[in-house]
């Protein structure tokens, strides 16, 4: 007895009680974290030359 119940009030809740974001409002999100990806893999890119440029002039290997 307690699922059913917990699957009625997860269902009332999904319906009634959440707020769902607008079409734009989620192309924005989804804009903002395609745009922090893309600098936080150019920041990670640009440590790992600085790293092997380091190494490279260190040991000499490559």
């Amino acid at each position: 007895m307690n699922i059913v119940n917990y699957c009625k009030d997860s269902y009332n809740e999904l319906v009634h009680k959440t707020t769902w974001p607008s079409r734009s409002e989620l192309t924005n999100s989804a804009v903002v974290v395609l745009i922090a990806s893309l600098c936080i893999a150019l920041v990670i890119f640009v440590m790992d030359q600085i790293f092997r440029f380091v190494m490279e002039t260190i040991y000499g290997l490559f």
